[in-house]
């Protein structure tokens, strides 16, 4: 399998957005800005370490309440596989997962927030303000889904197990709190219902499929075809949920 190419902003986002100014992230024109340290975030391509900065001091000292699109995307299969495959084959597929929901992700300006064992979370709505957050999230998942048929077309036939495997993925939007929490560990996430409803959404997502809350589902709006939805028991939740697949 491949390694994804990320889509990559010539300037970084965060700068044009809040100050309007353009931090040149690639090209000839960055190379100053890099001699003093302005360089392509971490945590986002398409954002610059002036807005890392900015933005884990705004964390370590509150957190916050936010509107935002809470994706989970897991690969399913993967402890069955990992028990018949050898370490090497197992890291590349890790890779190759990370990598190409990085890429989707971060090409519809979302944060992705953590990668968890053989699943990852993200976030859309911050730092990149986005009116659509919940369309972008869902952009994002579709491209996700595309990415690993497509790698999955091109593999060999029969050439390893991981050809075989399958995604699920969950989404909801509403109010999260977003900061450092913890004490002798301290992590910078979101938490909140709408995590764990994503996170639950994703768990009853079958395989190749993308399950929206309805939360999500009414910022959507046209996007998202299947006007019925179904009610799933959900880990946790004492009445059903309702989730519409995409």
């Amino acid at each position: 399998m491949t390694t994804a190419t990320p889509h990559r902003a010539l300037i970084c986002k965060g700068c044009w957005q809040q100050l309007h100014v353009p931090v040149p992230l690639r090209g000839p024109w960055s190379m100053p800005f890099r001699m003093v340290g302005l360089r392509p975030s971490r945590m986002n391509p398409n954002t610059c370490t002036l807005c890392e900065l900015m933005f884990t001091r705004v964390m370590r000292a509150r957190n916050i309440a936010l509107e935002a699109t809470v994706l989970f995307a897991d690969l399913r299969g993967f402890t069955a596989m990992s028990r018949e495959s050898s370490s090497e084959e197992v890291s590349r597929l890790l890779d190759t997962f990370y990598d190409e929901c990085a890429a989707a992700i971060w090409e519809h300006d979302g944060l992705l927030n953590k990668t968890i064992g053989d699943a990852v979370m993200a976030i859309f709505n911050f730092p990149i303000h986005q009116d659509d957050h919940a369309a972008q999230a869902l952009h994002a998942a579709r491209a996700i889904q595309q990415r690993y048929r497509a790698l999955k077309a091109a593999a060999p036939r029969g050439s390893n197990q991981a050809a075989r495997m399958e995604i699920g993925i969950g989404i909801d939007s509403g109010t999260v709190r977003f900061g450092e929490f913890g004490h002798a560990v301290r992590e910078l996430t979101a938490i909140g219902t709408v995590v764990n409803t994503a996170a639950r959404a994703q768990a009853a997502a079958a395989p190749g499929e993308i399950l929206i809350t309805r939360a999500a589902r009414n910022r959507i709006g046209p996007l998202l075809d299947e006007p019925t939805p179904r009610t799933y028991a959900l880990k946790g939740f004492s009445q059903p949920v309702e989730l519409f697949a995409a």
